[in-house]
């Protein structure tokens, strides 16, 4: 007999499994914009917007990055999709805009039936979470390309502006404040300084006293969605300026928005750095310069504003979930 696909490390019926037990979910996150159904080459989404005088459409895509590598010694893999679409929501919120759809992209040595569930109800759980539809994806097996239990996602996003509300930075003025959201900890950023560091003396498993948690469950703490506390003022028009704390920092991240020739002045004690960083820090012998570039440092987003309009942006937050930290020079 001679060689078959499943005998080259390919399973297409392991495949139509995974993607049979998926697909009830997945349609829970449809509305009445998308035309088409599951199993077609392409997603269909109604871009009517009768909302809007002038739509325009924003898209990104991401990854996780080497956060995986702790879901993989966790053998957890239910919040690294939510991570992915947080992200990826966080990005175009940048410019205004909220998500319309998404599309996620999945990739595995050998297809585990179990695993894809747990990953792609992640990647539902947020999708539902930031109202935003998973209309496709791709789910692909490629034998002796990955090793055994690993995988790789990635996502595209497209959402909707409207065009009067774009934030790009160009209304950023000198004396506009700098306000911090808070992290939850590293979010997708920093895992490959973090792990070569931490699991030299750590097991995922170790519970340490300071994080108050095992190792594994503070790396794999979800990547926050700012954009059901930040839509709002954004309708408003109180923000001039958004930046997602990525790698690069706050600001690496920060400067993308920011025009000449005004300059980023950020307080560092302003807030207090959550323990996981110190911990690295102390652990790595890394300096305040390379742990402000590569880490958020428990900051997931940065709002610049007037300071006519800052109690008002303040206001829509509580109390100590949001920081003043520095101002455009």
């Amino acid at each position: 007999m001679g060689i078959s696909y499943k005998k080259a490390g390919v399973n297409i019926s392991t495949a139509e499994k995974a993607i049979k037990k998926v697909k009830s979910i997945v349609k829970s996150t449809f509305n009445q914009n998308v035309i088409s159904d599951l199993g077609l080459f392409g997603g269909l989404y109604d871009a009517k917007f009768p909302n809007y005088k002038h739509p325009v459409l924003v898209s990104s895509t991401d990854g996780v990055g080497t956060k995986l590598k702790i879901a993989f010694l966790m053998n957890k893999h239910d919040t690294v999709g939510q991570c992915l679409v947080n992200h990826c929501v966080n990005d175009i919120l940048t410019t205004g805009a909220k998500p319309l759809f998404f599309l996620d992209y999945f990739a595995t040595g050998k297809l585990d039936v179990e695993t894809t569930f747990q990953i792609i109800s992640g990647i539902v759980t947020a999708c539902r979470e930031n109202d935003c539809v998973l209309i496709g994806g791709e789910t692909a097996e490629m034998p002796s390309f990955y090793k055994p239990g690993e995988y790789d996602i990635a996502g595209t996003i497209v959402g909707v502006v409207e065009k009067d509300y774009i934030i790009d930075g160009s209304k950023i003025q000198k004396g506009d404040i700098i306000l911090g959201l808070k992290s939850n900890g590293l979010h997708t950023n920093g895992y490959s300084l973090a792990r070569k560091v931490l699991l030299r003396k750590y097991k995922v498993d170790s519970y340490i006293e300071e994080l108050g948690d095992t190792l594994g469950n503070e790396l794999l703490k979800i990547h926050i969605s700012y954009f059901k506390s930040v839509f709002p003022l954004i309708e408003e028009k109180l923000i001039n300026g958004i930046s997602h704390i990525t790698g690069g920092g706050i600001i690496g991240n920060t400067k993308r928005i920011v025009p000449n020739p005004f300059k980023i002045k950020i307080d560092w004690k302003a807030w207090e750095v959550p323990p996981i960083f110190k911990l690295i820090q102390k652990l790595g012998k890394i300096t305040d310069a390379e742990m402000r570039k590569v880490f958020n440092l428990g900051i997931g987003l940065l709002l610049i504003v007037s300071p006519d309009k800052l109690d008002s942006a303040i206001n829509h937050f509580p109390k100590g979930g949001i920081y003043i930290i520095g101002e455009i020079v």
